[in-house]
């Protein structure tokens, strides 16, 4: 069976990719390569960071791979946080974060936003991105426990609840994630 890389630490997104693969490839994360370093995400955009993540894996690690990297587009705040979601707050706050975006819609009624993931692939030597958005707008306060990050704030389009407020396999079938990862998926089982 062919061995491919997800950029990635996280099991539970490995396993999530494997299911949909199936007996198509092996799917292996950073850890059960070895690779134990943290991946340095420099670029200014998700293409770059999701670009930054394969390239590192495959120049070091000699392995088909892909990563991955996701942010909240706001309109009304010239598309940030964008690249820069996870660290919006100046940390890796998720709370702090949520409240900054918070803070800066008060009183903006233009509420549109989106969640967007690109998926970079390198395979046979050659690098394929994958996009996958899902649009909405950010709530005026937040709503909802499961799911992180901005989720409690984020209502997707066609609904009329948060991300936090669905369960989790209802936001999987209609995320910006899965969304993208359904592309890479077929472009896997066409190979």
């Amino acid at each position: 069976m062919r061995e491919l890389v997800f950029a990635t630490n996280n099991l539970h997104k490995a396993k999530e990719v494997q299911s949909k693969v199936k007996d198509a490839f092996k799917i292996l994360n950073l850890e059960q390569i070895g690779c134990t370093e943290d991946i340095a995400e420099t670029g200014l955009t998700l293409e770059e960071n999701a670009s930054i993540k394969s390239k590192y894996v495959y120049e070091n690690y000699h392995k088909d791979c892909f990563g991955d990297d996701t942010g909240l587009e706001i309109e009304a705040l010239n598309h940030e946080p964008g690249v820069f979601s996870a660290r919006y707050s100046g940390e890796r706050d998720p709370i702090k974060n949520m409240d900054l975006v918070l803070q800066k819609m008060d009183g903006i009624t233009n509420r549109k936003a989106r969640f967007r993931t690109v998926i970079s692939l390198i395979i046979n030597k050659q690098e394929i991105l994958f996009e996958g958005i899902v649009n909405g707008k950010i709530r005026t306060t937040a709503s909802g426990t499961e799911g992180f990050g901005y989720d409690p704030i984020f209502e997707p389009e066609g609904y009329d609840i948060t991300f936090a407020e669905m369960v989790m396999e209802e936001k999987n079938a209609i995320s910006h994630r899965g969304r993208a990862m359904e592309k890479l998926i077929a472009h896997l089982n066409s190979l």
